[in-house]
């Protein structure tokens, strides 16, 4: 197994595994309250295109898929829509305005319990975490007090909290 690309820091440590943290595509049937149009969530392209994400990291050597839910709430303002439907004051909301309200549930617990174990079991030297969430801290800094160097490739995301940044040992 090669090393990150990003990371010099990485020559010489050998890959366990790769844990990739996600949920199962969304299913059931939502019905738009604005045109009271019917979406079976199971027949969307999104849906077939992560189910076969998911499909092959299975399958994958070194992969580990971590499996959260999802929690269907209904439906929500699209991002930034909230601003043009102000804008447009008298025409009410259109189809376009809204989405589905759909959300991952479960998915920093797993991550947190498999920094802890990995982390207690002595099981790696060094942990690379690609993420941007600030939920993790907790346990970046537990594991670093159990002697693991941590290090973070936010993908090179331009708002990455400082608190995250802090607690890891370099930033990819």
């Amino acid at each position: 197994m090669r090393s990150h690309p990003a990371a010099p820091a990485l020559a010489g440590h050998e890959l366990l595994r790769i844990y990739w943290y996600d949920a199962p595509p969304a299913t059931g049937a939502l019905t738009n309250p604005l045109d009271g149009k019917r979406i079976d969530l199971a027949r969307t392209q999104q849906y077939d295109e992560n189910k076969s994400l998911q499909d092959a990291l299975e399958l994958t050597p070194h992969f580990a898929l971590r499996m959260g839910v999802l929690d269907v709430r209904g439906w929500r303002m699209a991002g930034g829509k909230l601003s043009k439907v102000a804008k447009r004051a008298g025409q009410g909301l259109q189809v376009a305005d809204i989405q589905p309200d759909i959300s991952q549930k479960g998915v920093d617990l797993r991550i947190g319990l498999d920094i802890a174990r990995l982390s207690l079991r002595r099981l790696a030297d060094a942990l690379v975490v690609v993420t941007g969430d600030s939920d993790l801290v907790p346990a970046f800094k537990f594991a670093r007090r159990e002697g693991l160097l941590v290090y973070l490739d936010h993908l090179g995301a331009k708002s990455v909290m400082r608190s995250l940044k802090v607690h890891v040992d370099l930033t990819l």
